[in-house]
């Protein structure tokens, strides 16, 4: 297949009446060498197309020709390769005469005898190199023709700046770097060497076989005591409450506990449970003045929140009804509930004395007699209003120390004074209550006999028995004015 043909374009037209004439200007002679004076006017053309554009198309020169058509002429005989092109509004002729890449070539009346000759066609294709500069052939001294060529818009060669190379940096000198010390593994202090550490000389500790057992907690066991002497003087009630009382007396509110001790038996409740529910009264009494009428709702209530409080399981609502021989029914107890809760602002913590007795009584290796010793003579202060004062720690020591004293376990040393937080000059205002209440006459009934059962190895029987003999050594003397008479 040949080469593929151009279009041919309408380059000059006579009757246009916008073509400009193609004048030489005195720059463009002088570059020719013409004289511009002997130039001759242009002639008239015949109205046809006289130029079209044959052969194939050629790449662009490197910094040359920028166009990709080749520049040809041919001869008048021959026919238009291609159709017409249409020209753009660019290459419409205007005012001013731009040189273009497509040399329009005419016949002229001066140069007639070059049509026939041939037109040298220039291929185009990768290997093809085209010239920088065109021949212009020079006419006959009496016809001169005149061929514009386009000038070449090239840029200057760009020489390629070789890349600067990376300087090297020179390896900086290594300083030695400073030994770090190799980092030793967390170590847990023994919490044992901690609580030994802290103890005055000539105390045991007591903590040595409860840190295998992890429910003992025995690592915390000062913190959580520390708490429990804080909250005492928050939870105690006013010891002369009483003042305010219109219908009540002291001797009502002994025979009150003494009924409840009786309930707490019956029920076989925890010693924690008998302790609240007295603390809840006490602490009630503070707030508000009660009838006489209305004492025992007060009580049996409180001994319903307490079981709630401390009990897994406690009694219904309807027990405690038949036990006050239904005198308040169920409606009135959960009545009285809500009132009592309301007025305590439900803050119902306690550090009971159960709890410190249990923790003297670690220091005294667990004795059984001892401590159910110390446990009668601690509820002593239930009914005793004149124990009211004194923080349920206090009563805690000073009940262990009368125990063994009892029971002849020896003195009151160093390790037990830590332990119990009292040394035996603080205990012994309380020792000396104790031993006064033990002195007069049985008015609490209920009391006296569960201490007096096998269970609890007759306490209340032989301690009695023993203040009798030997109170004298407390200047305590045999008296038959009970403690409902005093004021």
């Amino acid at each position: 297949m040949g080469p593929r043909t151009t279009r041919g374009r309408l380059v000059s037209n006579e009757n246009d009446e916008n073509a400009a004439t193609s004048r030489v200007t005195r720059a463009k002679a002088a570059a020719l060498n013409v004289d511009e004076l002997a130039l001759p006017a242009k002639a008239m053309q015949s109205k046809r197309a006289t130029t079209t554009t044959q052969g194939t198309a050629r790449t662009r020169a490197a910094l040359g020709d920028v166009s990709n058509v080749t520049k040809v002429e041919v001869h008048d005989g021959k026919k238009v390769a291609g159709k017409a092109g249409l020209v753009s509004k660019a290459a419409q002729p205007s005012g001013v005469q731009k040189a273009t890449t497509r040399a329009a070539t005419g016949r002229t009346a001066l140069s007639s005898k070059q049509v026939n000759q041939k037109v040298e066609t220039k291929r185009s294709g990768p290997g093809a190199i085209p010239a920088q500069k065109r021949k212009v052939s020079q006419p006959p001294a009496n016809s001169i023709t005149v061929k514009e060529e386009a000038p070449a818009e090239s840029e200057p060669v760009r020489k390629k700046v070789p890349a600067p190379e990376p300087v090297k940096a020179k390896p900086a000198k290594k300083e030695p770097e400073p030994e770090v010390p190799e980092a030793k593994p967390f170590v847990r202090p023994d919490p044992r060497e901690e609580v030994a550490r802290n103890l005055p000389p000539g105390v045991h500790n007591l903590e040595n076989d409860d840190f295998e057992d992890p429910l003992m907690v025995a690592e915390y066991a000062n913190e959580i005591f520390d708490y429990m002497l804080d909250l005492e003087t928050r939870s105690m009630p006013n010891p002369d409450y009483m003042s305010h009382q219109d219908d009540l007396e002291w001797k009502t509110r002994g025979i009150l506990v003494d009924w409840l001790i009786e309930v707490h038996t019956r029920f076989h409740l925890v010693p924690e449970t008998l302790f609240l529910a007295v603390n809840i009264v006490d602490r009630f009494l503070s707030e508000k003045v009660v009838p006489l009428d209305r004492l025992q709702l007060v009580g049996i209530t409180a001994m319903f929140i307490a079981s709630k409080y401390e009990e897994v399981m406690s009694p219904h609502v309807t027990n405690f009804r038949h036990v006050t021989d239904d005198g308040f029914s169920e409606s009135e107890i959960l009545s009285a509930e809500r009132y009592i809760l309301q007025t305590l602002k439900y803050d119902l913590s306690y550090p009971n004395p159960m709890n410190f007795l249990r923790r003297i009584s670690k220091a005294d290796n667990y004795d059984v007699n001892s401590r159910t010793v110390g446990k009668y003579l601690m509820e002593i202060s239930l009914l005793d209003h004149r124990l009211m004062q004194f923080r349920p720690s206090h009563i805690a020591a000073a009940a262990m120390a009368l125990s063994r004293i009892i029971l002849d376990r020896g003195e009151w040393d160093e390790t037990l004074a830590h332990y119990s937080g009292y040394t035996d000059e603080e205990v012994e205002p309380v020792v000396h209550l104790m031993l006064d209440y033990l002195s007069r006459p049985i008015i609490h009934e209920a009391f006296f006999k569960k201490y007096a059962s096998k269970r609890f190895l007759k306490t209340s029987i032989f301690t009695r028995n023993w203040t009798a003999e030997n109170g004298y050594l407390f200047g305590i003397t045999a008296t038959d004015v009970s403690i409902d008479q005093l004021e």
